[in-house]
């Protein structure tokens, strides 16, 4: 077994990995869709999981043929969201708020999400959360799978990537965290499983959040970085 120098910090996904949020991300692609008379797809969903806002919502715009422009699209989508949070629908998984805590209390921690900035800091406002930086995809030059956000949430915390523990759900997750370098940990979604090639980048893969809490903990003690499920 190969094991690694004890990690300078852990940067976690939202989507999927603290929120469970990816259904409604989906349902909220779907009505917009729905408006225009188009029919989302699991293909499109599977397509955009992943994708900065701006992607994404060209993504969209183009689905319906231009009907509404990417703006539109992006607007209505990330208030659907919004509003799923304020009614009680977008909530943390079982655990997630202690994961983050109590790896904080280790080594620096950072958010690495496609959610929009206006998304991001009303979940870590509602669930009291704290992170050394907070990134969307959407401020950095290309969405997942490009490495780009996991590069600049490293940044901003002031270490080097290769020495961080990223934690992913999808497979386009699971890619830019890997092609940045990091150690990475997956908690693959049932519902939206990652592809077998994405999951195969994972380090560590974790059935749930308690689970990827431990393997976490595990790495930051130093150890074995060799593929392992729990």
């Amino acid at each position: 077994m190969t094991t690694a120098p004890h990690p300078a910090a852990v940067v976690f996904d939202l989507d999927g990995v603290i929120l469970d949020s990816e259904h409604l991300w989906e349902e909220n692609w779907t009505a917009v869709a729905a408006r225009h008379g188009v029919t989302w797809t699991p293909g499109d969903t599977g397509h955009c999981q992943g994708m900065s806002a701006p992607e994404w919502s060209a993504y969209l715009a183009d689905r319906v043929d231009r009907a509404a422009s990417p703006e539109q699209c992006e607007r209505a989508v990330v208030d659907g969201m919004v509003e799923a949070l304020a009614a009680g629908r977008m909530e943390p998984f079982d655990g997630a708020v202690t994961m983050v805590t109590e790896v904080a209390d280790r080594v620096p921690v950072a958010l690495a999400t496609s959610a929009t900035r206006r998304l991001i800091d009303a979940v870590v406002e509602r669930n009291g959360l704290a992170f050394g930086a907070t990134v969307s995809s959407a401020e950095v030059d290309r969405g997942k799978p490009s490495p780009d956000v996991y590069l600049e949430a490293a940044r901003r915390l002031g270490v080097d990537p290769t020495t961080c523990v990223g934690v992913e759900d999808s497979s386009n997750g699971l890619r830019a965290a890997h092609a940045a370098g990091m150690t990475v940990v997956a908690i693959p979604n049932p519902t939206y499983p990652p592809k077998p090639d994405a999951l195969e980048l994972a380090a560590r893969v974790a059935d749930g959040v308690p689970a990827a809490h431990r393997e976490i903990l595990a790495l930051l003690n130093g150890g074995p970085t060799v593929r392992e499920t729990r």
